[in-house]
């Protein structure tokens, strides 16, 4: 019988809100090739990105070697639409490691998810959210457009509503 190859991935993304000023998103990778934590730090009330760091603990791809001060780049960055892009833009220049790439896009949308627990929690009880009360979310919190599938240009839910 041949040897059965295993693998197997966690990933989490958390958030934090450190002060009134300052909130915290970190994303810690564990699979059976590579085991990393990236953490973002981000000012509040613009959502501008301050500090970025990450430790490697384990990884069998050379060039996600040593990468904290490539990941600095995103220092400036707002997360807010269009971040996708320009995290890809300034990071793809500086590393291949795809996936600290990734997770640094995974702390953005932790940030952003973490507004929109705030928004659901308006959403009215006791009955299932109809697509106007999300396009009414996401009137009321433009940085929840382009967040995910959901609200994605083309999607009934964001139809005639222009990102800023």
């Amino acid at each position: 019988m041949p040897d059965l190859i295993s693998f197997s991935r966690n990933r989490c993304v958390s958030v934090e809100q450190v002060d009134s000023q300052t909130m915290r998103s970190s994303c810690c990778l564990q699979d059976s090739l590579m085991d990393a934590f990236v953490e973002i730090t981000v000012g509040l009330p613009d959502l501008e990105i301050t500090n970025v760091s990450c430790k490697v603990r384990r990884t069998h791809l050379k060039q996600c070697r040593d990468q904290e001060n490539c990941l600095q780049k995103v220092t400036g960055t707002r997360v807010g639409p269009g971040m996708l892009k320009i995290i890809q833009g300034l990071l793809g220049e500086a590393t291949d490691c795809r996936q600290l790439i990734f997770m640094v896009e995974e702390c953005c949308h932790g940030i952003i998810l973490s507004f929109t627990k705030d928004m659901l929690a308006l959403a009215p009880q006791g009955k299932e959210l109809t697509v106007e009360d999300c396009k009414n979310m996401v009137k009321d919190n433009l940085r929840l457009y382009n967040s995910c599938a959901a609200f994605a240009p083309g999607s009934s839910i964001v139809e005639g509503i222009e990102p800023p």
